[in-house]
């Protein structure tokens, strides 16, 4: 479990590694940021040239969105349909490496067979029991978050079991520890929400998702760590800030602080922004020596 070796897809993450930049492209009309929707041929084009000019140094593309607070669920045949689309688009424009954030085997499966090399499973392949299987047959990369179905207290040895036990499957279906980023799922943990992909704590969320972020050392159990905290609920809840266009600062402090606490990986809304902030960072930091 030596983090320097870790690669996700083709590209070194972790260790002596720089921060690497994840863009997200939501190909989902639910979503529940709205500026990040993108459904033509042409938006999709244009976003991830800017995405690459803005040093991005992988695109995640999701076809469904899993806000827990929305009831947003399709069909596996229209996320799969909307994913590979925008992977084709993708493909045509760009080396980037793509990962497609999916819990369903099928939609997994059929992005894999078309070259995609990372699988960022928001339910650490906990949700879909075939899943294990199809990571098996294409052996990808893995971003695995913290998961479970059940209610959990909620606190930082509760993520780093369920992390754990996410492990545990993946090397059940052969993934060595060299393909495996980890991402604590911070807005991931409620005490309620209308979606299917989120885990119900009997504790406060926002205290927990705070927490998650001060502690990323302790959760990285020798592992990359990813941090997704771009214009998420905390960020609105800390500043009074509903509307989501207005959390673009507060995003950018919350992934510098995440940064400085150990992250490995911030996947973003805002890659221009972000990676200005992370670079700065790296610069000015001693903390992880990487640039």
């Amino acid at each position: 479990m030596i983090n320097h070796v870790t690669k996700l897809g083709n590209v070194g993450v972790g260790g002596k590694n720089p921060v690497r930049i994840m863009g997200i492209l939501n190909t989902s009309p639910e979503s529940f940021y709205k500026k990040s929707i993108k459904t033509t041929k042409q938006q999709i084009t244009n976003t991830i040239k800017q995405m690459e000019i803005d040093g991005a140094d992988f695109i995640d593309v999701g076809g469904m969105s899993t806000a827990p607070y929305l009831s947003t669920s399709v069909s596996e045949k229209i996320e799969s349909q909307r994913i590979l689309n925008a992977i084709k688009i993708i493909q045509n424009v760009s080396n980037l490496p793509i990962s497609v954030d999916t819990c369903r085997a099928n939609v997994a499966k059929s992005a894999l067979e078309h070259g995609i090399e990372i699988i960022n499973d928001i339910s650490g392949l906990k949700y879909d029991d075939k899943m294990i299987d199809v990571i098996r047959e294409y052996c990808p990369s893995l971003i695995l978050c913290a998961f479970d179905s059940k209610t959990v207290v909620g606190n930082i040895q509760s993520t780093k079991n369920l992390l754990k036990d996410s492990l545990k499957i993946a090397k059940t279906a052969g993934i060595p520890s060299s393909r495996i980023v980890l991402d604590p799922a911070v807005g991931f943990f409620r005490k309620s929400g209308k979606g299917s992909f989120f885990t119900k704590i009997k504790s406060d969320w926002l205290k927990r998702d705070l927490s998650i972020i001060q502690n990323l050392k302790s959760i990285k159990q020798q592992y990359p760590i990813l941090i997704s905290v771009s214009n998420k609920s905390f960020i609105g809840k800390l500043l009074g800030k509903e509307n989501v266009s207005d959390r673009l600062f507060g995003s950018l402090a919350a992934e510098v602080v995440s940064v400085l606490n150990g992250a490995d990986i911030i996947r973003t809304h805002n890659v221009a922004e972000t990676k200005d902030a992370v670079t700065i960072v790296a610069k000015l930091s001693k903390i992880h020596k990487r640039l």
